[in-house]
């Protein structure tokens, strides 16, 4: 819901509108008012288990993503699909399997800024891949990056568990080995342990 949300706010600022009560009372306002209540909601479950998040998404969200896509089928015919607006429910309208899929599984987050953060570092990096010499040399870097970043979302500390991994994977005969090498959470914050 994250992307169909950001959409939503693009249409507010590219219609320039001024003040609360102008915003609220644009169908980019509504529809933004709209997906806040799902994001309260999300923050009110946020301490519960992933069955009782469901449980609630289910009794709450559900309805609200009801209300939204009737919205959306009412409001997208007479919207212009090029105007900032038009983009915003035109996406929305396509992307609604994805955008809802997070209330059947309570495990699930609403968007994926987690995600997006974790690679944002590197997106922005990006200019710096025209330098890799070889296609193999990118595929390195990419493969690398991933590594850091898994073992970062796993609490492991990156300098070390790479050090841990540099230094056993020479050793490593089987696939079983290497595999106890890939990152798994870990409930220390500065050691690099690995399965």
């Amino acid at each position: 819901m994250g992307a169909g949300r950001r959409k939503f706010d693009e249409a507010i600022k590219a219609q320039g509108l001024l003040g609360p009560e102008k915003r609220k009372a644009s169908l980019a306002g509504v529809a933004m008012a709209k997906i806040q209540q799902l994001y309260r909601i999300e923050r009110e479950t946020k301490a519960l288990s992933a069955e009782e998040r469901q449980r609630v998404r289910q009794e709450r969200a559900l309805p609200l993503l009801d209300d939204i896509r009737l919205w959306l089928d009412e409001h997208l015919p007479i919207v212009p699909p090029r105007s900032a607006l038009g983009k915003a429910m035109n996406y929305a309208h396509k992307q609604w399997p994805k955008l809802i899929i997070y209330v059947e599984d309570g495990r699930l987050r609403i968007d994926n800024t987690l995600t997006e953060n974790a690679i944002g570092p590197f997106v922005i990096g990006r200019k710096n891949y025209l330098f890799c010499d070889t296609v193999a040399g990118a595929n390195a870097s990419a493969n690398l990056y991933s590594l850091i970043e898994t073992a970062k979302a796993n609490g492991i500390e990156p300098y070390a568990y790479l050090r841990t991994v540099f230094t056993a994977l020479p050793q490593a005969t089987s696939v079983e080995e290497i595999e106890a090498l890939l990152p798994v959470p870990n409930d220390s914050e500065d050691s690099a342990q690995v399965s």
